[in-house]
């Protein structure tokens, strides 16, 4: 807490800079900016006038330059987004991971305004044999394990890349993006981990293969063996989640009601209900939800009143369930470098 009684972002390295969100303390459904989480791979980049400009090469390698003043003249779409680091929660793994060591926080939703990549795409020769859509960002630097300086590069499928969702955005909760989130646009995709919304986009490449980069194919990878490289597949779907925002973890609690609340967000589907455990998941009850009414892929907030009448401990569970089936597992699914975490949230409360 700072001396106003306020909530901060918490450091996880300088530089990089990565902080993470205050999430237990985050009530709005839009994140202020002042709070949403930051994760980078490199220092910032230094911006100038020709980061206005938004490179686009086609499959033929025609190049076409679009500016920022001709984004904001088309047709936009505003989405309420929630924003999750793949590396979200890999402090839980057990056993540890190498990386960032992210609790909660590593995620913050907002309201995102932009232009439709496929509307961008409409003057560009899309041929047969395009496959992928390659992102290039203005921030690059030095990645272990490859030689010389790289910029930040991702792709995504046709597929995802041309759906009416995926953006080019420029807002942020109706304000144009700070640099330290992207500015002047960066790429949304909704559903999808956030390494795909690459930020400072800079260049859009139409490609007829594969992309191999070190942010696709090394990165971003769920290893699920821990000896070797074998079994791999990418991130890309956001897993169904939840999290137990109060009571704090370790709580001492008066005895009497307490409300506990959290929230809940998936990549597939919609939350169709949240359950909540006092005795360590021998028994749940479904929490109340409350939906954000203006978007698709909103998290939801859930909460339930409970009465703690016996002194003593108790283990509090959280488990989300989403329209496509999915439920959050007791345990996660172990991977190398602790990508995707979601087993059931928890937290330990004493009541005196």
């Amino acid at each position: 807490m700072n001396h106003n009684g306020k909530p901060n972002l918490t450091t996880r390295s300088i530089q990089p800079e990565n902080q993470e969100s205050p999430i237990h303390f985050i009530k709005k459904w839009e994140t202020p900016l002042s709070y949403f989480y930051r994760r980078n791979h490199f220092p910032y980049p230094i911006l100038n006038q020709y980061n206005y400009w938004l490179q686009v090469i086609d499959g033929q390698s025609k190049k076409r330059y679009i500016h920022l003043t001709e984004l904001l003249a088309m047709p936009t779409s505003t989405l309420t987004v929630p924003l999750e680091c793949a590396g979200n929660k890999r402090a839980n793994f057990s056993p540890k991971v190498y990386g960032e060591q992210w609790e909660a926080g590593a995620i913050s939703q907002g309201k995102w305004t932009g232009v439709p990549l496929r509307n961008l795409l409409n003057d560009t020769e899309l041929t047969m044999e395009a496959q992928e859509i390659v992102f290039e960002g203005a921030d690059l630097g030095k990645k272990p394990g490859t030689e010389g300086i790289v910029p930040y590069k991702r792709s995504l499928p046709l597929e995802k890349a041309l759906h009416p969702d995926t953006l080019v955005a420029f807002q942020y909760n109706d304000q144009p993006l700070s640099v330290k989130h992207g500015h002047p646009f960066r790429l949304i995709v909704p559903n999808w981990y956030a390494m795909a919304s690459v930020k400072w986009l800079r260049k859009i490449e139409i490609i007829n293969h594969r992309f191999s980069g070190p942010f696709q194919t090394d990165d971003y990878m769920y290893y699920p063996n821990e000896n070797n490289d074998q079994g791999e597949f990418p991130v890309t779907t956001l897993n169904v989640n939840s999290t137990i925002q109060q009571p704090l973890n370790y709580s001492i609690l008066n005895s009497g009601t307490h409300k506990v609340e959290g929230i809940a967000w998936t990549g597939r589907g919609k939350i169709k209900e949240v359950q909540v455990s006092f005795d360590n998941g021998q028994t749940w009850t479904k929490a109340n939800l409350s939906r954000s009414g203006d978007s698709d892929y909103s998290w939801i907030r859930w909460s339930l009143v409970r009465e703690f009448t016996n002194i003593g401990e108790y283990t509090i569970l959280s488990r989300a369930v989403d329209s496509s089936g999915r439920v959050q597992p007791d345990s996660p699914y172990w991977n190398q470098k602790g990508y995707g975490y979601n087993a059931v949230s928890k937290v330990h409360v004493k009541v005196e």
